[in-house]
């Protein structure tokens, strides 16, 4: 029993290390921002304290029946970088109209 505890404890030790931090957008230049989406084709963006949202280059990181939808996050030096795409589904109307 000892065994299996130190292996939970182990592993979630591990598992936590592997964790990936996403990138501040605040923190960087709209070029940096911009790059990171360019070259990763989809990545998750902090954009603040407590906010995220997953951008993309391209339709090809959507769903089959989702659209693109221009996105601007802040960044060091601009207000409003344009760093690419958020896919968005079809069905976004909640009060019909």
């Amino acid at each position: 029993m000892k065994k299996l505890a130190l292996a939970l404890a182990l592993s979630a030790i591990v598992t936590s290390v592997h964790a990936q931090q996403r990138p501040m957008t605040p923190g960087l230049a709209c070029a940096q921002a911009r790059q990171l989406v360019l070259r990763n084709g989809a990545i998750v963006l902090g954009t603040g304290t407590y906010t995220y949202d997953r951008y993309v280059r391209d339709l090809s990181f959507c769903e089959h029946d989702e659209s693109l939808e221009a996105a601007w996050v802040p960044t060091r030096d601009t207000p409003q970088c344009p760093v690419g795409f958020r896919c968005r589904s079809g069905d976004l109307d909640f009060f019909g109209d």
